[in-house]
């Protein structure tokens, strides 16, 4: 496994872990609009990491927490 490989796994991963204990914490009682939110915010935050056009998505970002 090369280096590329090897950090796209390791963010598959990182993705995996906080989707998976936000749906665990959706199985105990937070609202599907909540659940929703976090999901979308979680990606954002990953493309802001890589992103040319910041200025639009920290400003999609706050729509969202405005939700």
């Amino acid at each position: 496994m090369d280096a590329f490989q090897a950090a796209a796994k390791e963010k598959a991963l990182e993705l995996y872990n906080k989707y998976e204990q936000l749906g665990k914490d959706f199985t105990r009682g937070v609202s599907m609009k909540e659940f929703a939110k976090q999901c979308v915010l979680i990606a954002l935050k990953e493309l802001l990491k890589d992103s040319q056009e910041t200025e639009f998505w920290l400003e999609v970002t706050k729509e969202i927490e405005n939700l």
